[in-house]
């Protein structure tokens, strides 16, 4: 019994099954792959190379990228790239026009010649780029990232086939792409936080370790950052002739910016502490270095004084900074105003200075506004006057309990509003 031969037509559609089929085996064969590399790897830029050399394996392209898309929508970051190109090729550039185009549309996006695409007009391609396919990588209807390859290996168009493939690709692992960008996200996190700690640690190191022991004299200083680390700083620095300079300051803004801008500034006035008689003269030379060295919009309000502990008194000068209380006997208050501009505002500044006695139970407070403008939750100030009269009735205290005391009720008044800046305080009483 003879075979009867298979008409040519029959034949056709037989191969045309047998390579839908084998393309078919093909494709789920790279599914499984993606989906076997998922599960056995907890490093996202393994997961990611596999990724991309899978797509690129299943269309046949020279290298592709995945680009992932800051949640803003106004910026990208390319993630990882992956080359098969055995021409040297440049690794190419994914433009933002592509990001855009995405946003609005959210699918797959084939461009067979982009130089004259009109699409793209004006957008500058690398020259090696022939054609390129990309497709969305789509969470929760966000699009978190793109998923694109350029140029087939011999050189043909991406067909649509290559487009429905890499779209079910990019569909599969979108939110494989998105839990690789937490990833980098909560390392990133994890290293800003480790910075935070050692600039804190840093910071903290810059202050007095202790507060000075003079002879005939209390003195404690406290400062409590509204963040990790502050903008407020205070300082005690031995003077040649036995005298000692004592500071307080507050820098603009808050945060490491503002940490930056104290350690400038405490590095400045230390040095100019050993070449200045006169608090006038100090602040004069350290407002030109400052004023110097940062941006415009930087600058920093300080009291700054000298303690004369064989007369009895203390020279200073205000730069800007709140006044300090000066409580002497019968309850009499001063406030120590005398001075000039902020330190680092203006290039040519001018200072004044005044000398003050200092009698036995006399009392200095310096205080940054962090205390007078600490607010409740009904944006209430704490203010100057509760603060005076908070010191008038614990002036027979010992300098650590006094700011014990201010501190425990600027944070009763405040309650639990948060902190929203820094509280440093100095107190210098005389007990001989």
């Amino acid at each position: 019994m003879t075979e009867k031969p298979v008409p040519p037509q029959t034949a056709d559609v037989l191969q045309d099954e047998v390579r839908r089929l084998r393309r078919a085996v093909e494709e789920l064969s790279i599914l499984n792959d993606i989906a076997r590399a998922i599960s056995a790897s907890l490093n996202a830029e393994e997961i990611m190379q596999t990724l991309i050399r899978k797509s690129i394996r299943a269309v046949n392209a020279e290298q592709g990228v995945i680009t992932l898309v800051e949640e803003e929508q106004k910026s990208m970051k390319t993630l990882i790239r992956t080359m098969v190109s055995s021409s040297g090729a440049p690794a190419f550039h994914m433009h933002q026009a592509l990001i855009g185009w995405m946003h609005l549309n959210k699918k797959p996006l084939t461009v067979e010649d982009p130089k004259n695409d009109n699409r793209f007009r004006g957008v500058q391609w690398d020259a090696n780029i022939k054609t390129l396919l990309c497709v969305p990588l789509i969470v929760k209807s966000e699009l978190r990232g793109v998923l694109t390859v350029y140029n087939k290996k011999d050189s043909s168009p991406f067909t649509t086939e290559d487009q429905r493939l890499l779209a079910i690709i990019a569909a599969q692992s979108a939110q494989v792409v998105e839990n690789a960008r937490l990833i980098e996200e909560e390392k990133l996190f994890i290293k800003m936080q480790q910075e935070v700690g050692l600039a804190a640690k840093i910071q903290h190191d810059l202050l007095p370790a202790n507060n000075p022991g003079l002879n005939g004299y209390d003195i404690y200083a406290r400062t409590i950052a509204a963040q990790s680390i502050g903008g407020d700083y205070f300082d005690f620095i031995p003077m040649s002739d036995g005298r000692m300079a004592l500071c307080l300051g507050d820098v603009s803004g808050k945060g490491l910016p503002a940490s930056l801008l104290m350690a400038n500034l405490q590095a400045t006035l230390r040095g100019q502490t050993l070449v200045s008689q006169q608090p006038s003269e100090c602040l004069l030379r350290s407002n030109k270095l400052l004023y110097e060295s940062t941006s415009p919009e930087k600058f920093a309000t300080l009291f700054y004084g000298i303690i004369d502990i064989k007369h009895h008194s203390i020279h200073y000068s205000n730069a800007g900074h709140d006044w300090p209380f000066l409580i002497r006997d019968g309850n009499e208050v001063q406030r120590l105003k005398v001075g000039g501009l902020m330190i680092g505002l203006l290039p040519q500044a001018v200072y004044q200075d005044e000398e003050v006695p200092v009698n036995p139970g006399d009392i200095l407070v310096v205080q940054s506004d962090g205390i007078s403008e600490a607010m409740n939750a009904n944006h209430e100030q704490f203010g100057e006057e509760r603060l005076q009269q908070l010191l008038l009735d614990n002036r027979g205290k010992t300098a650590e309990e006094i700011i014990d005391i201010v501190v425990k009720e600027v944070r009763k008044h405040a309650g639990a509003h948060p902190q929203s800046d820094d509280i440093t305080i100095m107190v210098i009483k005389r007990v001989v």
